[in-house]
């Protein structure tokens, strides 16, 4: 910078008042002046609100995307197991229960996602009852339940994913269906409540 400040020097000795011109900016105390107080406390809240906008942006799309990804259709299970373990390994994978056709006993996943393998030995027992309560399950996940002709019970209680949508699905279980708990379940309105009309 210093060169080139000789050099218009030089070029400008001539005429003084093109020098001070050409000064004029580096010479000006407003440009080197650091900005108001109230406008660095604006561009502070504005770069960092526009940061917090983006992490819950990114946070909202990831947790959207893993709703999906568990709510995927298991067509490789259902291909190789059969429909009932696939339905059975979908409920579990959500932390969820069920009960088998004629058995008292319950396949649970505990707190942190564990369970017992031991409903791979049931391959063609129907599921009677299934508590979905507290999971991410959606319309998209019902696909997993798709066949079961025997469901009596289904508890969605406090499921955040469950919608009008969802409950227009459920006409895949109106020849079986008896006892359905959609309470707490913030996503369903009064209009969907109407789908319900195809549950005999």
């Amino acid at each position: 910078m210093a060169t080139s400040l000789m050099s218009l020097r030089r070029c400008c000795q001539g005429s003084p008042l093109l020098l001070l011109v050409a000064r004029r900016p580096w010479s000006s105390s407003s440009a080197a002046s650091p900005p108001p107080l109230h406008t660095k406390l604006l561009l502070f809240l504005t770069q960092r609100f526009y940061d917090v906008e983006m992490l819950l942006s990114w946070g909202s799309q990831m947790k959207r995307r893993g709703i999906q990804r568990k709510n995927a259709y298991y067509s490789y299970t259902q291909r190789f197991h059969g429909p009932n373990i696939a339905a059975a390994y979908y409920i579990l994978s959500l932390r969820g229960g069920f009960k088998y056709v004629g058995q008292s006993d319950w396949f649970r996943a505990d707190q942190r996602g564990r369970f017992s393998w031991d409903f791979l030995n049931h391959r063609d027992a129907h599921l009677e009852e299934v508590d979905m309560s507290n999971t991410v399950i959606n319309y998209a996940g019902l696909w997993n339940l798709d066949g079961q002709r025997s469901l009596r019970t289904l508890s969605l209680r406090g499921c955040s994913e469950v919608d009008d949508w969802f409950l227009a699905r459920l006409h895949m279980f109106q020849d079986s269906l008896e006892e359905l708990d959609i309470s707490h379940c913030p996503c369903i309105t009064t209009g969907g409540l109407a789908a319900l009309r195809n549950l005999k």
